[in-house]
């Protein structure tokens, strides 16, 4: 199998309301990391260094936040005229056998594209989400699928048993043969879990797609819906019994940034160097404005902290990271917490385990956050203030609130 005739589809298109008023105008893909990266920039950046130039990026919520930011595929070289970079938006049509309007599910999604695979006919089908920070070589998974001879390939990774409950388990026999998977189980037995990256062959996808939708027990009540869901529900579990479905282990780092407390938890791992976006042999690539180099005052303090182009410190920021062109005026704290870029903490202002959007004023004197006994801090610990919010001179937003830009905070 060439890595030419391979087609990865990049799931990016659910709503992400686990982010709350973080995606309440952005796809969950589109959203920051490490001051100058996007979500959508790890999958994307490990299938240009993987070889594989041809993707089909599927957009639903907010897809406009999204088309900016990936720039027509350009830093990963997506830009061209065979193959590349491919925007799979939702259809409505007049053809009877066409679901419209957004799918409900990553399942769901592949197979109202299920023409598209047929007609392409590639030899294999690397399916993935795009709101997981990791590095993977896809070429080997690849291997792993062709030398097994797999009708799917399900890609491994451990996590405490604590946060299996949120994935998929996976328990295998030596070979790599899948012999059992459970979608969230309330009471995991194993931390292997699913890292919601599969290699397909196209030909069998398309297969069980259709035999699923076709039985009434996996029918929806609503008839634009299929019942499909997300792969956990029946996509997987009908390869596996098959007992063609192979697991190929992942080494190093694996999260799925996909909520406030392991997005939090993301951006700790890498003020502590557990993740490493400096490899120049595995570059991180991204479509990012160009900013002037950050500014540090004199008499400020910055201490394990990020801090990224076109920010200028006055005050003290630890353990934190701070977006591009973030203003931390002076006698200003900022500690444990994640901001995003042009957003402005004004002299006296205190910020603890916090995340805030982009373009937020955070008035002088104000208040945000505080700190939690528990650790990892759980999601409802975690202070969020939504983009374009206010919080007024004095005011303040206590430890785990939410605040939206319709909410603005004055006391």
């Amino acid at each position: 199998m060439s890595r030419s005739d391979v087609v990865a589809i990049v799931q990016a298109g659910g709503k992400g309301s686990r982010m709350e008023v973080l995606t309440d105008s952005r796809a969950k893909p589109a959203l920051p990391f490490g001051g100058n990266y996007q979500l959508i920039d790890f999958p994307l950046s490990n299938l240009h260094n993987s070889g594989i130039d041809e993707v089909w990026l599927c957009l639903q919520y907010e897809a406009h936040s999204l088309l900016e930011q990936v720039a027509g595929g350009r830093p990963w070289d997506l830009d061209r005229t065979r193959g590349g970079l491919r925007f799979v938006l939702p259809e409505q049509t007049s053809e009877p056998q066409t679901e419209d309007g957004f799918a409900t599910g990553n399942a769901d999604l592949l197979y109202r594209i299920r023409d598209h695979i047929s007609r392409r006919s590639p030899e294999a089908v690397i399916v993935m989400s795009a709101d997981h920070v990791y590095s993977l070589d896809y070429d080997d998974v690849l291997a792993t699928h062709r030398s097994s001879e797999a009708e799917c390939t399900v890609v491994t990774t451990r996590c405490p048993l604590d946060e299996a409950a949120a994935h998929a388990t996976v328990r295998s026999r030596r070979d790599g043969t899948v012999i059992g998977f459970d979608y969230k189980p309330d009471k995991p037995t194993t931390g292997v879990i699913a890292a919601e990256i599969f290699v397909y062959r196209p030909d069998l996808l398309v297969d069980a797609l259709e035999e699923l939708v076709s039985r009434t027990h996996v029918q929806a009540d609503d008839d634009s819906d299929t019942g499909l869901g997300d792969f956990g529900e029946h996509l997987l579990p009908w390869f596996v019994r098959r007992g063609k479905t192979v697991a190929h282990k992942m080494s190093g780092y694996w999260i799925d940034a996909g909520r406030p407390e392991t997005y939090m938890q993301a951006h700790r791992d890498l003020l502590d160097g557990t993740i490493d976006l400096d490899d120049p042999e595995w570059p991180i690539l991204t479509h990012q404005p160009q900013r002037a180099a950050a500014r540090i005052a004199d008499g400020s303090e910055v201490v394990d902290s990020m801090i990224s182009n076109g920010a200028h410190i006055l005050g003290a920021v630890r353990r934190s990271v701070i977006g591009p062109g973030v203003i931390v005026e002076k006698g200003a704290t900022v500690s444990d917490s994640i901001v995003f870029g042009d957003t402005k903490i004004s002299a006296g202002a205190t910020v603890s385990w916090s995340i805030l959007d982009q373009n937020v004023v955070i008035g002088s004197g104000a208040t945000v956050g505080g700190h939690p006994r528990t650790r990892p801090v759980p999601t409802k610990k975690i202070t969020i203030v939504g983009k374009g919010a206010r919080v007024t001179k004095g005011a303040k937003v206590a430890l785990g609130e939410r605040l939206s830009v319709s909410s603005r905070r004055a006391r």
